[in-house]
């Protein structure tokens, strides 16, 4: 069977390897259709395959699969489904590394790529004794290139690497190694007592060398960076271009994130110590083409790269590079409220989300969202004498918006205010909370003034506008290529009605956070251009954050012609079977008795506010140790705002102690989660005391504290750090960023 082509993106080593494993995997499945009922004749014609893919030893460099004399046996996972079938390995070793006598209670092919690997095959004769059984041996078959052997389920062999070689062969199995509980290990190669054994313990994945991921993020090519530890974690110590995608958020995430599941991947934490059990989700979710950075962020520093901290880093420091190449005016809080008192001519507009303004806002600011700025400003200052001001909690938003005002060439003066309502705060004035202001809809001979100029932005950054044909194609290359579609306008327009299959992602926070939209770097990224403005302008700041960005003008026919209703889907998936569920009733009546202990793991901030009365806070990455501190007799309960990432998160735990020596524990999630716990009229409670991680689940704002003391000096900290990302661009090298004139 001729090999498929590969895309665009897989023109290095893991690519093609992870071409040529699903290209296997593909042609072993119409061979063995039932994995569990495979006769002789089926799997003798997979291991023709087998051995074909082990000839191509240029996909299975010894750099990608090390071992040391520390650990001279390492086994690493290539492929597996979700239920465990078809599971593929590459077992690397260094001589005279060897496996007692065992069997697999499955089918199993081997098959060499470098090396030689001694299969020593015995009779198991059955003794008076019941937990002991002699073993004579029968054949030995040397695996080396160019061969393969077939084992049966009973098969009992025993393995040892020959020679002076390193060695690497592939295992293929008709189970996993995790889904083999019944498998046994003999005490000697005579026989004699025997016990079933756990999986090898940590089963890696290939790795990326930080030198080489360094090349590869620069190379043009499709790949996404997924860093797995607690999303307050990484914001204290990440790589640039990492996505924040915490492992127990990866089911409810990673389809969003990385939606084309030949995409290369590169999964990073710390050290690895979370990266190769992201990674094999990642694979039994469907991916197939992941990867471990070597020594996670630590390799990376060790290596003398660059280390950022901090949240959505690439659009922040965006910002900053706009006001240091662009010189952005700006206008002190001084300045403001000065001209605020004696009137002048002045409208200052907040650039943030509608929930964030209300949440916190200047008294006299008006709200207005990133891109809503050029669509509806006219009517909110049609005097082309009057001051615009634009402003955010921050640096970002104030600069950009104020920026995109200039860019687009309205009339009016426009300045950005320093530091924005950090630097209100830390000059002694205070904010006003709980506002809303509604956004006015733009008159026709605005509207046409608007649509001019986002038209000649959008021009000036090389957005190209794509026909129904085009897109339709797009969509058809969507397999070799990833294509993110994304809606602007409100989130009350966007439910109102959108083309179906086009997330909402509001315009300012697309460009303020896009790595929490889309984490394919390479990708190509398509905006519903309703109105002629919000999408344009937009795309034209994408555009100079280095992707490849076009608007599409939603017709009556074409793809995704009709409108759905509603907020966008979120597709949950599972990897895991799911936990079991309980009523909050009855999940109280538990807590009550002493029987049970109840974690909320969804966000620190959310329960401070209020959460299920009892409860303690733990962010998912560290929850596992404080279920071990518990008695084992104790119920485990988990909740989460919706119940969504509690069930995850049970599930995901239950897997990962099956089969280990671990006592299995009673873990389940509250049905419906924190809300349903208040619908049912069940007490709650405030405040921080039961937090059990600190701000190891987000970054904790400065705007949080209580203090403020301790809040100024959270200010003072952020702004620096802000100011400070120019300078660390600098030392980063390649980034993408080019802004036009």
């Amino acid at each position: 069977m001729p090999q498929p082509p590969l895309s665009p993106d897989s023109d290095d080593t893991r690519s093609h390897r992870a071409a040529a494993v699903a290209h296997f995997i593909d042609i072993a499945r119409q061979l063995v259709p039932d994995p569990q009922n495979a006769t002789r004749e089926q799997l003798q014609a997979v291991a023709r395959h087998l051995e074909a893919l082990g000839r191509q030893t240029a996909l299975f460099p010894p750099g990608d699969f090390p071992v040391t004399d520390a650990e001279p046996a390492v086994v690493y996972r290539l492929s597996e489904d979700a239920d465990g079938h078809y599971a593929l390995y590459a077992s690397a070793g260094l001589p005279g590394k060897a496996v007692p006598p065992h069997d697999h209670t499955t089918w199993a092919i081997i098959a060499g790529v470098h090396g030689v690997e001694r299969n020593v095959f015995y009779r198991r004769d059955k003794t008076s004794d019941p937990t002991r059984d002699t073993l004579v041996s029968e054949h030995t078959v040397d695996v080396i290139r160019d061969s393969s052997v077939i084992l049966s389920p009973s098969d009992v062999h025993t393995i040892e690497l020959v020679g002076e070689q390193a060695s690497l062969h592939l295992h293929f199995y008709g189970r996993s190694l995790d889904h083999m509980p019944g498998r046994v290990v003999f005490e000697g190669r005579s026989g004699g007592s025997f016990r079933t054994f756990a999986p090898p313990g940590g089963i890696r994945h290939a790795v990326i060398t930080p030198h080489s991921l360094k090349a590869a993020l620069a190379d043009g090519a499709e790949i996404a960076l997924l860093d797995v530890r607690d999303a307050g974690v990484f914001a204290r110590r990440h790589i640039l271009f990492a996505a924040s995608a915490p492992l127990w958020r990866l089911p409810l995430e990673v389809d969003r994130l990385v939606p084309r599941r030949s995409t290369r991947i590169v999964v990073t934490d710390s050290d690895e110590t979370l990266a190769h059990t992201a990674a094999h989700q990642l694979i039994r979710l469907g991916w197939t083409n992941v990867s471990v950075l070597a020594g996670g962020v630590d390799g990376w520093a060790a290596s003398g790269y660059e280390i950022f901290r901090g949240t959505n880093v690439p659009s922040k420091a965006f910002g900053e590079v706009i006001e240091h190449e662009k010189h952005t005016p700006w206008i002190t809080s001084g300045e403001l409220e000065e001209r605020v008192q004696r009137g002048d001519n002045l409208v200052v507009v907040d650039s943030r989300t509608p929930e964030e303004f209300a949440d916190f806002s200047l008294p006299f600011a008006v709200s207005l969202p990133g891109a809503e700025l050029v669509y509806r400003i006219g009517e909110i200052a049609p005097d082309p004498d009057t001051f615009i001001v634009v402003n955010c909690a921050g640096r970002t938003r104030s600069i950009v918006g104020a920026q995109t005002l200039i860019d687009a060439g309205i009339p009016n003066r426009v300045a950005s205010l320093r530091n924005g309502t950090m630097d209100w705060l830390l000059t002694g004035r205070e904010l006003a909370h709980g506002r809303r202001t509604p956004l006015p809809e733009p008159a026709p001979d605005t509207l046409a003034g608007a649509r001019e100029r986002a038209e000649s932005v959008a021009r000036r950054a090389g957005v190209q506008r794509i026909s129904a044909a085009t897109l339709e194609r797009w969509l058809d290359e969507a397999r070799e290529r990833t294509v993110y579609r994304f809606d602007v306008r409100t989130q009350a327009e966007y439910e109102a009605g959108h083309l179906d299959g086009w997330r909402w992602a509001p315009g300012g926070q697309l460009v303020q956070a896009t790595d929490e939209y889309a984490a394919t770097r390479g990708a190509r990224i398509v905006l519903a251009d309703w109105d002629g403005v919000r999408a344009l302008t937009t795309a034209a700041w994408l555009a100079q954050l280095g992707w490849e960005v076009a608007v599409y003008t939603p017709q009556g026919h074409g793809p995704g012609a009709f409108r759905v209703t509603g907020p966008e889907p979120v597709r949950v998936l599972t990897p895991d079977p799911p936990a079991p569920h309980v009523a909050p009733p009855q999940a109280a009546a538990l807590a009550d008795a002493g029987r049970a202990a109840i974690f909320d793991v969804e966000s620190r901030a959310a329960y401070e506010k209020r959460h299920v009365a009892g409860a303690r806070f733990a962010a998912p990455g560290r929850l596992a140790e404080f279920i071990a501190a518990l008695p084992q007799e104790q119920v485990v309960l988990l909740t989460s705002s919706d119940g969504v990432l509690a069930q995850s998160v049970a599930s995901g735990i239950a897997h990962a102690t099956r089969n280990s020596q671990v006592p299995q524990r009673d873990i389940r999630a509250i049905s419906g989660g924190t809300r349903a716990w208040l619908a049912a009229g069940l007490p709650t409670d405030q405040g921080g005391e039961s937090v059990l991680t600190g701000d190891d689940d987000h970054a904790y704002s400065p705007y949080l504290h209580r203090d403020p003391a301790l809040r100024n000096a959270g200010f003072t900290d952020y702004l620096d750090w802000e100011l400070g990302l120019v300078a660390q661009l600098e030392r980063e090298g390649h980034t993408g960023i080019q802004l036009v004139n």
